[in-house]
């Protein structure tokens, strides 16, 4: 018992002399995350606050000093707003060419690169992400002058060897600027197209080497195997496509300042409530449709997980 209660007495100061070594990363670990936290309370958490209250109110930049309760009175003007279901007609219009590209070319380049009889595939894989890094602004404008009806090398490539001598409009006509709009975006699609690769080499060779013992053909391999091991990443593509669609604005925005033009067609969602919160001042109604526009993306991401139970499959998380 003396000797128990030696070892206890000599093991117990040894205990409180210092701070555990759990209790140091946990500190070290918050300090470290303090930036972020920081940063996400002050521009994200704070203004979407501010940004909610806001919609509630008359708020006119150009008379910030009078600022008045209306209640519901902006979320009803939503109803009677006609460039809120023109906005949103441009934003789905586009949305039916954007959406499936964005989809479905990832997976097709992805394939192509993961093939054994391609060569050079490194130079490709650096070719297809390079143009991920060219910022949006300078590739917009390099983009406009490619797709210029006039002197720009789509239209004189279509000239020179199809001899079409009367090209597509591109930006100046409602039928052909959204695809336009469509061949920009897949400019940098190179990043989803690389994890999209990625996950196809996760494979399990295993399941190829059976399907062909089985005599399985490769568009049949391609179907039930890869789509469905891949399926995770073909979500994750969709789920940040259709938050990019929703989000959609720098480039129509570049393209035309903000006009609209050709006739209101890249007057999507975006620029619809930039404009009302910062061309006309109106903050109040402006917070109204981002709030609108944080419904409508929030709404869709929920479905879209609500309906991944269904064709996305975790191998990993199988019961």
């Amino acid at each position: 018992m003396t000797a128990s209660s030696g070892v206890v007495a000599l093991e117990q100061p040894a205990k409180t002399q210092g701070m555990s070594l759990d209790k140091k990363r946990q500190i070290w670990g918050w300090i470290f995350l303090s930036p972020w936290i920081f940063g996400f309370f002050a521009f994200t958490a704070l203004p979407m606050v501010a940004s909610l209250l806001f919609s509630f109110t008359d708020f006119d930049l150009n008379a910030a000093d009078e600022i008045s309760f209306i209640g519901l009175r902006n979320y009803q003007h939503l109803s009677e707003d006609p460039r809120v279901d023109e906005s949103l007609m441009a934003t789905f219009k586009f949305s039916l060419i954007a959406l499936p590209l964005a989809i479905s070319l990832p997976v097709l380049l992805a394939s192509l690169l993961n093939s054994k009889h391609l060569l050079g595939k490194t130079i490709f894989r650096t070719l297809f992400y390079m143009p991920y890094m060219v910022p949006v602004v300078s590739a917009t404008y390099i983009w406009g002058g490619v797709l210029n009806s006039e002197t720009g090398w789509i239209n004189r490539f279509l000239e020179e060897v199809i001899g079409l001598s009367n090209g597509p409009d591109w930006l100046f006509s409602t039928t052909w600027i959204y695809p336009a709009l469509n061949i920009i975006g897949l400019w940098g699609i190179g990043n989803a197209m690389l994890y999209t690769l990625a996950a196809m080499q996760g494979v399990p060779t295993e399941l190829y080497e059976a399907a062909r013992v089985d005599g399985a053909s490769p568009v049949g391999t391609f179907r039930h195997i890869t789509l469905p091991m891949i399926s995770p990443v073909i979500f994750y593509n969709l789920i940040l496509s259709v938050i990019g669609l929703f989000r959609y604005f720098d480039t129509p925005f570049i393209l035309k300042e903000g006009s609209g033009d050709p006739g209101g067609a890249t007057m999507f969602f975006n620029i619809h409530l930039y404009k009302t919160a910062f061309s006309f001042k109106q903050m109040g109604y402006g917070s109204t449709l981002a709030w609108l526009l944080f419904a409508m993306a929030m709404g869709a991401t929920v479905l879209l997980f609500i309906t991944a139970r269904y064709w996305v499959y975790y191998a990993a998380g199988e019961e």
